[in-house]
């Protein structure tokens, strides 16, 4: 549809940058103005701004000026002038878009327009980056020029401690990666103080390479994990019954959903092997998790391609980048199934405390920006998930890399001849190449050949990123070969050597076409930056996975017909259209599980909101007194109305329960009896019941001081919250694992999630009140109550969500999490008379709940 519209109407967003040019050309006019004030008249501009927005004028009618200032100080600090495209940037950037510019047009320039502008308003500017190289070396460079006019700024990186992240987010303008900025939201609401909060309410962000963040990383969860117990015998069990298969004979694989199953032979060795006459019996749920999880482990996770193996550690590799990704693990004990595969130590599973998604979390921001050298292609993503538009934005000067046409070949060993081949053509001239490979595998392969053909070259893969920076900034010296794997060095400039425009620039070459055209588009953007000259081709096999999954056999029969050899290669813009018609259907089913995903994470994205909204008014009031109070009412309500119904008359209700509960839930024995509210209407009971419950909350707070019943309430009140919580957490992971059952039964899955969700929901909520309720009326309070976490957890970075997968993952480390009880002073024996005065055992009295 969108399609359509613009192919009649044109693209809108190029008619607003029309619109946009008048606003540079506002921005040039007063650039000799600008030029003449002194330093100080230029940093007294900000205060001015300052001055003007509390007098009412907006952010847009300081733009034109705002931009000319920051121009003008960016000149004289950095030695950098903004070019009209990069205004042009700067403004779709405020006005809460994309901007698409190319590699090498200076997009960290282009950012400090914006944040200049918006930080103006003293709310914070969140610059957010893919990783703390990039944040350190942004907030070190432009930082002088935000210091200049006035502005604080700071880094936010792991390792900080609590007070340095807070003066982080307290400055003007806060650099860090999304990692970061996610996970500190997550901690600030398991927070037992307000004062241990670090972030502000969430401003103005621009996600710098947004297409990465926002889409390649959409389905990967951020988590707040602690740690679970489970045998690790299980593993190895399962991995040593596994590895006696045969594939097809006991299993069968699902290449595309990249999914393994039993079949009923497989199940009946199963069965045998572990002595179990029914391995889908409840009781055997466990078994079967773990023959699943190893199958997954032994038949399709891939070591070097998916892992790597380092210092007796699974290490994931980020499929997007080519990066070893520390810290996280598979979810769901597929990593430790891939540890007892390798014969590594098995570490424990973890369980989650609290987690949130990318697309909910940025979607917070009250205004959010991206940038990016590719973004076009996810543009209907980009404005469905987020509600932004892509604008591309020209380059500076024209750009003239030269994009030459794919080589087909037969087998993927013919490929890599023909490119080694073309790598050894080119460096005898001195031109410099970069080779972009997929997997860490393949940049191996690709090393040991031109070894053997004495190329000297340098391989960027997971295993050697700490020198990332510096091996793709010399990338475009005079004979240079770099291999990298996807886009690692993202982000870092490759500027060309002396004499190497004159051999034709930097030459690209991809070694397989990834299954999203975008990525494709940043391998071939790292030649031609700013008006240089470079080429790009890609080499590929009928044998690459992308081509085998989408129509290679055509091609093969073809090819085969024709009787071509296998070193001869086929130049054909019908195979490159073929092949990128392949690509937009994957780029469309990627979009329609992200958005598939987005759904059901939106269920409890709502929960979560309403929890953590709730958790904070708890830590910002003095007193919860009216909060605990209507808990008491509605757990109070709750049971009268149960055992009142209006299906029955008054004479048969059930009285007896009612003070059952009362006395096990609030009073003790004898505060209440049958014969006061019998044949009483249902309001009339409930506000008997209130009138006691008050009388003895006010009984409590005068023995012990309001002082000290405030903190209790918040004692009581965080402990019911987030222990119920995680529980919650774990309760809906577990039904969103097996909802997709219920499509067998015509019903729609997503519905039974949300209605069988929010059901969940309720349930917990009542389950809070229920808890809080008893705590706060029978607990004993002593002088030295405080607030307790319910469990230690750690920040973990799982991995991307596959269809139907667990959408969590777990990470080592940290201690066992256990709820804390709430500190009631000394230990009182079951059988020592308790300590609230009823004259009972303690036991058969607050000792039942507390």
């Amino acid at each position: 549809m969108l399609g359509w519209l613009k192919k009649w109407f044109g693209d809108p967003t190029e008619k607003e940058l029309k619109q946009m040019y008048k606003i540079v050309e506002h921005i040039n006019s007063l650039e000799p103005e600008m030029e003449r004030l002194s330093d100080n008249e230029l940093q007294q501009k900000t205060q001015h701004f300052k001055e003007r927005l509390a007098r009412g004028e907006t952010l847009d009618d300081l733009l034109p000026e705002a931009y000319a200032v920051c121009r003008e100080a960016s000149k004289r600090v950095l030695n950098m002038r903004h070019f009209d495209v990069q205004l042009l940037g700067g403004i779709v950037l405020h006005k809460g878009e994309i901007a698409e510019m190319k590699t090498g047009e200076g997009k960290t320039l282009v950012a400090t327009l914006p944040i200049y502008l918006n930080a103006l308003t003293g709310k914070g500017v969140h610059l957010v980056t893919v990783n703390e190289y990039l944040a350190k070396r942004d907030s070190e460079q432009m930082g002088k020029l935000y210091n200049f006019l006035g502005l604080t700024v700071g880094l936010n990186i792991s390792g900080m401690s609590q007070q340095e992240k807070k003066e982080a987010y307290a400055a003007d303008v806060t650099y860090g990666t999304n990692n970061e900025f996610g996970f500190d939201y997550l901690r600030d609401n398991m927070v037992l103080y307000k004062e241990q909060m670090v972030q502000r309410p969430l401003n103005f962000a621009i996600v710098d390479e947004v297409d990465s963040i926002l889409i390649d990383e959409a389905r990967t969860p951020l988590i707040i994990s602690g740690q679970a117990q489970r045998s690790t015998q299980y593993y190895q069990a399962a991995d040593r019954f596994v590895a006696s298969l045969v594939k097809d004979r006991d299993y069968t694989v699902d290449e595309k959903a990249r999914n393994v199953m039993l079949t009923e032979e497989g199940v009946a060795k199963a069965e045998r092997y572990f002595g179990i006459d029914n391995l889908y019996d409840h009781a055997n749920v466990l078994i079967n998790h773990h023959i699943t999880q190893a199958l997954k482990a032994r038949v399709i996770m891939r070591r070097d391609v998916d892992y790597v193996v380092q210092n007796g550690e699974v290490v994931i590799v980020d499929e997007f980048t080519g990066r070893l990704m520390h810290g996280r693990r598979y979810s769901d004990g597929l990593h430790q199934a891939i540890e007892a595969k390798e014969g590594l130590k098995i570490h424990q599973e973890s369980m989650t405390l609290a987690t949130i998604t990318f697309q909910n979390y940025f979607r917070m921001y009250k205004k959010l920006a991206g940038m990016t050298g590719t973004a076009k292609t996810e543009e209907e993503e980009f404005r469905k998930i987020y509600g932004l538009d892509v604008y591309v934005i020209p380059t500076n000067k024209p750009m003239i890399r030269k994009d030459l046409p794919d080589m087909v070949y037969k087998t993927e060993a013919a490929k890599f001849r023909a490119v080694v081949k073309e790598i050894v053509k080119r460096h005898k001239k001195g031109q410099p190449v970069l080779v972009g490979t997929v997997s860490i595998e393949k940049s191996e392969l690709l090393s040991a050949m031109l070894k053997k053909e004495g190329i000297p070259h340098q391989v960027l893969n997971a295993k050697h990123h700490e020198r990332e920076a510096e091996i793709i900034a010399q990338a475009g010296q005079r004979g240079a070969v770099t291999i990298a794997t996807n886009m690692a060095g993202r982000g870092t400039d490759i500027v060309l050597g002396e004499g190497v425009a004159e051999l034709g620039g930097l030459h690209i070459i991809g070694t397989e076409r990834h299954e999203s055209r975008r990525i494709d588009n940043q391998l071939r953007g790292r030649a031609g930056r700013q008006g240089d000259p470079g080429s790009s081709q890609f080499f590929i096999s009928l044998e690459d996975e992308l081509i085998r999954r989408f129509g290679g056999e055509n091609i093969m029969g073809m090819m085969e017909r024709l009787g071509m050899d296998e070193d001869q290669p086929i130049e054909s813009r019908m195979i490159t259209r073929a092949i990128e018609k392949a690509q937009e259907r994957v780029e469309g089913h990627n979009f329609d599980i992200r958005k598939w995903l987005l759904q059901y994470d939106d269920v409890i994205n709502q929960q979560r909101e309403i929890i953590y909204k709730q958790r904070r008014e708890v830590l910002e009031r003095d007193s919860l007194r009216d909060v605990v109070e209507g808990m008491l009412k509605s757990v109070v309500e709750r049971i009268v109305n149960l055992h009142t119904p209006d299906s029955e008359v008054p004479e048969d209700w059930d009285y007896q329960a009612i003070i059952d509960y009362a006395n096990a839930t609030f009073f003790h024995e004898g505060t209440v009896t049958v014969g006061e509210i019998k044949m009483k209407p249902r309001e009339e009971i409930i506000d008997l019941f209130m009138q006691k419950i008050k009388a003895i909350y006010d009984q409590r707070e005068q023995e012990v001081g309001p002082e000290l019943m405030r903190e209790f309430e918040k004692v009581v009140v965080l402990r019911a919250v987030d222990t119920k919580w995680m529980d919650h957490i774990d309760a809906m992971d577990q039904l969103r694992q097996g909802i997709h059952l219920r499509a067998y039964g015509q019903t729609d899955p997503l519905r039974a999630y949300q209605m069988e969700g929010f059901e969940m929901f309720q349930n917990m909520i009542e389950a809070i009140e229920e808890e809080v309720a008893t705590y706060i009326l029978k607990a004993h309070i002593t002088p030295n109550v405080e607030r307790q976490a319910v469990a230690q957890g750690e920040s973990v970075r799982p991995t991307p969500v596959q269809p139907g997968a667990r959408p969590a993952a777990q990470a080592p480390g940290g201690e066992k999490p256990k709820p804390q009880p709430v500190r009631v002073g000394k230990k009182i024996g079951r059988n020592e008379p308790c300590p609230c005065g009823s004259g009972k055992k303690y036991k058969r009295c607050c000792g039942q709940t507390s």
